[in-house]
């Protein structure tokens, strides 16, 4: 309706009348509209209550629902195949999956309850500790695991500490120079290895190819990067930090007596090293032991078992295996008298003995099967040094001062298959390792190198020892299948391997496969001596030409680190040829635009 079409009634003007009229008609309009919006306010609150009603019960429609959802879940669960087996037959398969993961019981008692009951029944699953940890996590995931792993059950340790990168005191921020030799096992936490959370608990490592993702605690700073900054160093913290090794170490010893296997691995010095002191005692089941550090660290005499005095009585009768790099040892200690299957030693710098003490250690594990040792500085022999004989020897390897050269000549090794020779370099060494192949009857060698482990680090004297006059010794290598070289002339190798020439009667190493060459300076032939050796080792068809009734094997893998510029050219040629090719290029190189 329209506002003229409802005055129409009105006069114009109005009159009183009409005035009086309205206005009565006004009234009763505004009454019937308060009638209207109450009856309205009352039909919504009657909706909104009936819509109140009906959501609180789709609510607990909703509740029942997954009430029943979980109750179909633990029917199915109940009824499924494999809550039928016995409960021996899951803990054998347990066994089977804890062969391949040591670790696996974090993951096995996280599943349900029952297998956490099963799981913490069985101390063996938890005999294997495998743990990748820094100072800023908790020691208690040592303690659990040592717990739950009973105690009678012989154990399996292995614990990778990774320092984080405060200086030696906390409190100097001096850079320490890096290490000159790597880690023996890769710097990246292995397969299968439990990693601490900041809570304190822990998870198993997947694969190598499968992302991990660490939860960092937001309370401090990232332990696994850089250091936290000075203003923290006086944290609790930092102080919980300082006290990580006394805590670790004080659990484990606890349990030495069920030690079998125990390998402790640290990248650099930490303010709670000192902890590794109390190591002492008998540990009777024991068959490796293994304390490394990468980095030479500064520590006096420690009252531990490596340090123990001549007259000390300890149960180590079944310690096969020794590692210690980087700490502090005694020659004379009983831990040398065990007849080991495998030593391996890296002295520090201010351990200095004589050729005759180290002969010593040597010479009490004629057992020996893997002999490694590394002296930064080795005195002249105080005694004369006796011919020893290691018949069951077959991997040696020498490194450090050149005074080493001569523990090589009072050694007779009939057995050795693996040589590896890293000295510094005062005489040629091909003396060497002719004498002690004479010597030895001639022993089948399969790997040999020399020099090849630290050309890029200084000596404390005269350089890598690399430095060979003659390659002569070559050609009675016949077993040779791998050779690696460094800090040597490159064109005397590669010709002393190639074609024989009039003067040599058969091939040189004819079943050599791998050659791996470093730092070995070339001069302007050097490439194509390279390329002639590859040329009469591998042809481009057929098989390389017969010598006296003997053809050598072809390469399989060939690698140059630092050693010549060989161009693009000559190494597409090289793979053609060689069915592995590493090359990188002298540091020094500068590629022209």
């Amino acid at each position: 309706m329209t506002p003229s079409a409802y005055l129409a009634n009105y006069p114009e003007p109005p009159t009183d009348a009409a005035v009086a009229d309205a206005r009565r008609e006004l009234q009763a309009q505004q009454e019937q509209l308060l009638a209207l919006s109450e009856k309205i306010a009352s039909a919504e609150d009657a909706l909104a209550q009936i819509v109140v009603e009906r959501k609180r019960a789709i609510r607990d429609l909703r509740r029942e629902k997954l009430v029943l959802e979980e109750k179909v879940i633990y029917t199915k669960a109940y009824i499924s195949p494999i809550r039928r087996l016995p409960h021996e037959l899951l803990r054998h398969i347990f066994l089977f999956n804890f062969d391949d993961h040591p670790c696996c019981a974090w993951v096995l008692a996280s599943v349900c309850t029952l297998w956490r009951r099963l799981t913490l029944s069985m101390p063996r699953l938890w005999s294997k500790i495998r743990l990748v940890t820094n100072q800023s996590a908790t020691a208690d995931t040592i303690r659990l695991w040592l717990e739950r792993s009973g105690d009678k059950v012989p154990l399996d340790i292995e614990i990778y500490l990774r320092v984080n990168g405060v200086s030696n005191d906390g409190l100097s921020t001096r850079t320490r120079p890096a290490s000159p030799t790597p880690w023996l096992h890769p710097p990246s936490p292995p397969p299968h290895y439990v990693i601490p959370h900041p809570s304190g608990t822990a998870m198993l490592l997947p694969p190598a190819h499968t992302p991990i993702i660490v939860p960092q605690s937001p309370s401090h700073h990232d332990s696994w990067g850089s250091p936290p900054p000075p203003s923290s160093r006086n944290t609790p913290q930092a102080q919980r930090n300082a006290h990580w090794g006394h805590i670790a170490i004080f659990y484990l010893i606890e349990q030495m007596h069920r030690w079998q296997r125990f390998v402790f691995r640290f990248d650099r010095q930490f303010p709670s090293m000192s902890a590794l002191k109390s190591i002492a005692g008998d540990a009777p089941i024991l068959r490796e032991f293994e304390i490394s550090c990468a980095e030479t660290i500064y520590a006096s005499e420690w009252p531990w078992i490596p340090s123990s005095s001549p007259a000390t009585s300890m149960a180590l009768g079944k310690l096969e295996s020794l590692m210690l790099h980087h700490v502090p040892f005694k020659w004379s200690s009983p831990i040398f008298k065990t007849n080991l299957r495998s030593l391996n030693l890296r002295s520090l710098p201010s351990n200095h003995l004589p050729l005759d003490r180290i002969m010593h250690i040597i010479a009490s594990n004629p057992e020996l099967e893997s002999l490694t040792l590394h002296f930064a500085v080795a005195l002249p022999a105080i005694l004369p040094l006796v011919q020893t004989s290691l018949p069951r020897l077959r991997e040696l390897t020498f490194g450090g001062h050149y005074h080493m050269s001569q523990l090589a000549d009072s050694l007779v090794l009939p057995s050795l298959e693996i040589l590896n020779l890293d000295v510094e370099a005062r005489d040629p060494i091909e003396d060497t390792i002719t004498n002690l192949l004479q010597r030895s009857n001639n022993p089948p060698i399969t790997r040999l190198s020399v020099s090849y482990g630290s050309t890029s680090s200084s000596t404390l004297y005269y350089g890598p020892g690399g430095v060979v006059i003659s390659w002569g010794f070559l050609t009675d290598l016949n077993h040779l299948q791998s050779l690696s070289i460094g800090g040597t002339p490159l064109e005397p190798f590669l010709s002393a391997l190639g074609m024989p020439d009039e003067e040599q009667t058969h091939w040189a190493c004819p079943n050599l496969t791998t050659v791996a060459m470093k730092s070995c300076h070339a001069h302007s032939d050097g490439i194509a001596k390279l390329v002639q050796l590859v040329e009469a080792r591998n042809p481009e068809s057929g098989s390389a030409t017969m010598v006296n009734g003997v053809i050598p094997t072809r390469l399989q893998h060939l690698e140059l680190n630092d050693c010549a510029t060989l161009g693009q050219d000559v190494i597409e040629w090289l793979k053609k040829r060689v069915d592995e090719v590493v090359c990188t290029e002298p540091s020094s190189y500068v590629r022209s635009p």
